[in-house]
């Protein structure tokens, strides 16, 4: 259940109860794949890193260890040792991307898997039992991914296709955490608003999936190539048709510029694999700035990566180790940088729900929005 606790502008200070903990929002979800963030970090190194809530992937779970193992092993809290909120999407944006030969039906999509080329079919059904299996916090529904630009005429289809495949999604949801023997029965099921780059479909998707009265709403179908300020435009036309009293998630978004535009425009909750993806690249985000640790210029530099972050990485290394660890590819490297920047995502969700507390959010928005996704001073 989620509550508003105070607003600023559009901006919502809240708190969403899960039966695995009360999530503070605004939040961003640590992205966890195949149950383990890439870098070399597990579940308990997530609790020290301030993360609230684990993404974790229907569709690569699937394919590999599969849900039906995971099942067997306690879903997957007890899987992975992971005790808080845990979010699984549905495998509809991977199967949309990864498979190359897929068929669309009514019933739903048949393709081939990317590890083995196997044929699979998964639509609203096979999706909410995978998830299920898995038992995750919150289920995410099964949708149609339409690239962006789409023409007009197949966009409006896939969004009716989708309204259809969500109401599918409920009736199986609500069915199987009935059941004896299921692994979280108060599973919670999220839908998604669809809708590709179009005002008018965005917003009579919103109007349509709105009166299914679902514990929470995403947008979805957005950071996927189109400007940024698109994707700024269709939160705020979508924003006023999403029901006050229900959580907000913004799909796959994005950097700490995306995240402050995405606050100041009503939502609540965000994932990214960037912040652990660019880590691995030695790409650090630091309170002036990205700094990219592979530098020269850091080679004898004795200072943490950001004198202002408190992480576990930056009271122990210096820039220069950390650096010698990239040049010498020791796996090292990875966990660290890794540690640094999800640290850093879920102390600036901190320090903007402190800004909304405090009724100062735009002054908060104006001093990071022109800094923190440009180059830093200092690796210039």
């Amino acid at each position: 259940m989620y509550r508003l606790i105070k607003k600023d502008g559009f901006a919502r200070l809240g708190e969403f109860e899960t039966v695995h903990g009360t999530v503070k929002t605004p939040g961003f979800m640590n992205v966890a794949t195949v149950a383990a963030i890439k870098g070399g970090l597990s579940a308990y190194d997530l609790a020290d890193i301030r993360c609230q809530v684990m993404l974790c992937n229907t569709y690569h779970l699937h394919v590999r260890t599969g849900d039906e193992a995971i099942k067997e092993m306690g879903g997957l809290h007890r899987f992975t040792g992971w005790q808080g909120p845990i979010l699984t999407d549905s495998g509809g944006f991977q199967v949309f991307s990864l498979a190359q030969l897929r068929a669309i039906k009514e019933e739903g999509v048949t393709f081939h898997s990317h590890i083995d080329g196997r044929k699979i079919f998964m639509g609203p059904e096979e999706s909410m039992r995978i998830q299920s299996n898995l038992g995750s916090t919150i289920a995410m529904a099964f949708d149609e991914c339409v690239e962006n630009p789409a023409p007009y005429e197949y966009a409006k289809m896939s969004c009716e296709r989708t309204t259809r495949w969500l109401i599918r999604c409920k009736e199986e949801h609500d069915r199987l955490n009935a059941l004896p023997g299921t692994v979280n029965p108060h599973q919670l099921l999220f839908g998604i608003n669809q809708g590709c780059t179009f005002d008018d479909l965005r917003i009579r998707h919103m109007e349509e999936i709105a009166r299914l009265d679902l514990d929470g709403y995403a947008i979805g179908g957005l950071a996927v190539g189109e400007p940024a300020e698109t994707m700024y435009h269709v939160i705020s036309q979508v924003e006023p048709y999403m029901p006050a009293d229900k959580i907000r998630y913004l799909m796959g978004v994005g950097t700490p510029g995306n995240i402050l535009e995405g606050v100041r425009r009503g939502v609540d909750l965000f994932d990214c694999v960037m912040p652990s993806r660019n880590a691995r690249h030695g790409h650090l985000f630091t309170w002036n700035g990205v700094l990219n640790i592979n530098n020269a210029r850091f080679e004898k530099d004795e200072c943490p990566i950001d004198e202002q972050c408190d992480c576990p990485v930056c009271r122990r290394f210096s820039r220069a180790y950390i650096r010698h660890l990239h040049k010498a590819k020791e796996v090292l490297a990875l966990r660290l940088c890794v540690m640094h920047n999800l640290w850093f995502y879920n102390t600036l969700m901190e320090k903007i729900r402190a800004a909304l507390e405090e009724g100062n959010y735009e002054a908060f928005y104006q001093k990071y929005i022109g800094v923190l996704d440009k180059r830093a001073p200092s690796d210039d």
